[in-house]
């Protein structure tokens, strides 16, 4: 092996921040859950937490010992990511990396995040998430697949039960001049449950039209401000909203009544979550551009550039666990009297352009991150990056 000695490492990455806030930042990676490492400029490791050990079967007095290119298969992507990150200084996230070593068989497929330290700008650090992207797609997928079963029950219902509804409707109405007033009651009833029963459908058949999007150019931050405004004079007038754009943003190749819909359900939701017990609720409206998130369509080599992020954040009760695995899946709801289709249609035209949704939740804080596409004509260029 070549390159400075572990103590060289061990000093460049100690000497240049006091040496309170170096044993801060250590402990803070050490106690960390998922793999992290700390590389030099030379690409030797100079610092492992026990994650690290266990997923490269190596211990950390072994990995300090060793460049990046040491403990991984030639031709790794991982070996590309440093280097991207040690030429640019810029932060980086890339899904579905298959990282091989000597030490395990096959590979393993890892969600990738690193970044320059900011103490110490000539180390960067590399979190490995084992969080198979490929389940994001299988789940994606699969919201998909239960979307096209939804769209074939409402052609069925359509023709099925909206013709007998109308009958059943229509009979009530003829009824109900001729009824004493308990029993106009009971025909006002008919007419109200038959009513609602059509609403349902027609919500349904939505996921039946199956043709192409009208798109144009969208500026995502006029979408999210006119369903901020519409929120504010209705249903979270009394929720705190904090906007946390990126102006370079670029616009999103997209259809803006569709987006309107999706990010005005996702605003309603979690405004409900925060519910009238609301003191300090707040919901966080945030864009970036994340040039180094891509994902790999199923198969195919290909690889699909997702770089505009689209993220609401509010600090309600959070999602049940039980839940969580099925929340894009039609029928699935916590609200007493929701239908369930409300995130399932979101999955559905966040899909169809192209991108992918996803949730994080836990009590007083729950995510929901939208991925979208750039415009291909617009896919070479990257914004300066900046730090907020």
């Amino acid at each position: 092996m070549s390159g400075k000695s572990t103590a060289a490492r061990k000093s460049q990455f100690e000497t240049a921040p006091p040496p309170s806030r170096v044993v801060d930042c250590e402990n803070l990676l050490s106690a960390l859950p998922h793999p992290i490492l700390v590389i030099s400029d030379d690409e030797g490791i100079v610092f492992a937490n026990a994650a690290a050990e266990s997923f490269f079967s190596m211990s950390a007095s072994a990995l300090t010992r060793s460049r990046i290119s040491d403990i991984v298969a030639f031709g790794c992507p991982l070996l590309g990511l440093v280097e991207q990150v040690q030429a640019s200084g810029a932060t980086i996230n890339e899904y579905g990396i298959e990282v091989a070593t000597p030490r395990f068989s096959g590979a393993k497929l890892v969600d990738v995040y690193g970044g320059p330290l900011p103490e110490e700008p000539r180390n960067m650090f590399l979190m490995l998430q084992q969080r198979s992207m490929a389940q994001m797609i299988e789940r994606q997928l699969t919201h998909r697949a239960a979307a096209r079963s939804v769209s074939g029950m409402a052609g069925v219902l359509a023709h099925e039960i909206k013709n007998p509804l109308s009958g059943i409707r229509g009979a009530a109405q003829l009824l109900e001049p001729a009824l004493s007033d308990d029993d106009r009651a009971l025909t006002q009833l008919i007419c109200s449950e038959t009513d609602r029963i059509r609403t349902l459908v027609d919500r349904m058949e939505v996921f039946g039209d199956e043709r192409p999007l009208s798109k144009d150019a969208v500026n995502i931050h006029d979408v999210l401000n006119h369903v901020r405004r519409i929120a504010e004079h209705g249903f979270g007038r009394d929720v705190r909203y904090v906007e946390d754009y990126d102006p370079s943003l670029p616009s999103v190749l997209g259809n803006r009544d569709k987006l309107v819909q999706v990010f005005l359900n996702l605003l309603k939701n979690a405004s409900e979550a925060i519910g009238a017990n609301n003191d300090g609720g707040r919901i966080v409206l945030q864009t970036a551009f994340r040039p180094g998130v891509r994902l790999s369509l199923p198969g195919s080599d290909t690889r699909v550039s997702l770089p505009l992020m689209i993220q609401i954040e509010d600090n309600g009760c959070g999602i049940p666990e039980h839940l969580k695995p099925h929340l894009f899946d039609p029928f699935v709801t916590t609200k007493t009297s929701g239908s369930g289709l409300g995130l399932a249609l979101v999955a559905k035209i966040i899909a169809d352009h192209g991108g992918i949704i996803e949730c994080e939740s836990e009590p007083r804080r729950t995510i929901f991150r939208v991925l979208l596409p750039m415009q291909r004509s617009r896919l070479g260029i990257t914004p300066t990056t900046r730090e907020s």
